[in-house]
């Protein structure tokens, strides 16, 4: 309640900022539709797996707005700069559709303060607050398996022998972090080094997380390395990232606190695999791959995740571009049947461009999914997947 008074404050007052001043950026995305049962939009994603294919897959809306603002600046080049964001969101499919459920949600995920370009540092920034730092996603199902956000304050990017050093303290709790039990907190140290070339246009990125666990009782700490390949410069414009990471306790995540409750015989192994490029003025392309391996004495935790999809984008016109996009999940469990999940989406859009990543685009889409009767069984209840869920026993929808 009090984050939600704080962030209607600061949308109060954001008109009052100079516009020319304010630094603004914009995201909104909203959804509606019917499925094949004659219900409301419905959307796939399988128990188990970290994410999902979002294409034609995203219910309800969300927006956020981030506002950066100019305080002061130095006489050696150095800016102090305050950011905060506003996010808007709704479960349901519209404003009107399932409000005694749901309804609308009011955040305040980054509110900071930022001392940037600092001559005496090389350049770094120091920054204390909350912030989304340093993520490293999948686009085309916005898994965030690198995503050291939190409250907290460090230095970021000084320089030290041709890479880029960062160090970030961070308080967590069940606030910042909804996987953590209630009651619980942490201390987390956020150590990353970046940009050691290896290869014309590669270089590696280096990542190490330690968190300390300051609940009571049976409470741990954990943590995460991470090892990237970032290779830049490949045709089209294109990108390659190639990620290694090793986990354990409540580091066992993406570089942030995760469950406390988690041992030391909680572990994560996991490779992440993510290119796009526009591959010529009308195509464009983005390709993912996720391997992940969890182990523990509990069978509950023990599982395999094994993720792959892609999508295309072809402009017909500068303005009209056709897509398409599909991705197979499939979850392991220590004991019991594989669970699986095909999904598939066709669009038409009306562009801003015709590129990959040109926005804002307005879809009109056709989602189709099948899945077996493990995804079925251990699907949560009420979920479209479930046998009580929308689609019944059957297995596409």
């Amino acid at each position: 309640m009090r984050m939600n008074r704080i962030a209607l404050a600061l949308l109060a007052l954001a008109p009052v900022f100079p516009a020319a001043a304010v630094e603004v950026q914009p995201y909104l995305r909203a959804h509606a539709g019917v499925n094949s049962e004659h219900g409301g939009q419905t959307c796939f994603g399988l128990a188990g797996a970290e994410s999902k294919y979002r294409l034609g897959n995203e219910c309800g809306v969300y927006g956020e707005l981030l506002l950066g603002q100019e305080l002061q600046r130095g006489t050696d080049g150095s800016a102090l700069k305050g950011y905060a964001m506003l996010n808007l969101a709704n479960d349901a499919a519209s404003s009107n559709a399932r409000r005694p459920q749901g309804g609308w949600s009011i955040g305040l995920p980054q509110a900071y303060l930022a001392l940037e370009n600092l001559p005496a540092l090389g350049g770094a920034t120091l920054w204390a607050g909350r912030r989304y730092y340093k993520r490293e996603s999948t686009h085309i199902t916005d898994f965030m398996y690198w995503n050291p956000s939190g409250l907290g304050g460090g230095i970021e990017n000084l320089p030290v022998g041709g890479l880029r050093f960062s160090y970030a303290f961070l308080h967590d709790d069940r606030e910042t972090m909804p996987t953590m039990p209630v009651g619980d907190t942490a201390s987390r140290h956020d150590f990353q080094l970046r940009g050691l070339e290896v290869n014309p246009g590669g270089a590696l990125e280096f990542g190490v997380t330690l968190i300390h666990g300051n609940g009571e009782g049976d409470r741990h700490g954990g943590s995460m390395l991470t090892v990237q390949h970032r290779q830049g410069g490949l045709p089209g414009g294109g990108e390659n990232r190639l990620a290694l990471q090793w986990g354990t306790g409540a580091g066992a995540d993406n570089g942030a606190t995760g469950n406390t409750s988690n041992g030391s015989d909680v572990h994560r192994l996991r490779i992440v695999e993510g290119w796009h490029a526009q591959v010529t003025a009308r195509l464009g392309a983005e390709l993912v791959a996720v391997w992940q391996r969890d182990t523990a004495h509990d069978p509950a935790k023990a599982k395999t995740w094994a993720s792959a999809g892609g999508r295309v984008s072809y402009g017909i016109t500068d303005h009209v571009k056709l897509l398409a996009d599909l991705g197979h999940d499939r979850v392991a469990p220590r004991h019991g049947e594989a669970r699986r999940l095909t999904k598939f989406t066709g669009a038409v859009a009306l562009s801003s461009g015709r590129g990959y990543f040109e926005r804002p685009e307005l879809r009109l889409f056709f989602t189709h999914a099948r899945w077996n009767d493990a995804a079925r069984a251990a699907a949560a209840d009420g979920d479209p997947l479930a046998a009580n869920g929308v689609f019944g026993k059957t297995l596409s929808g």
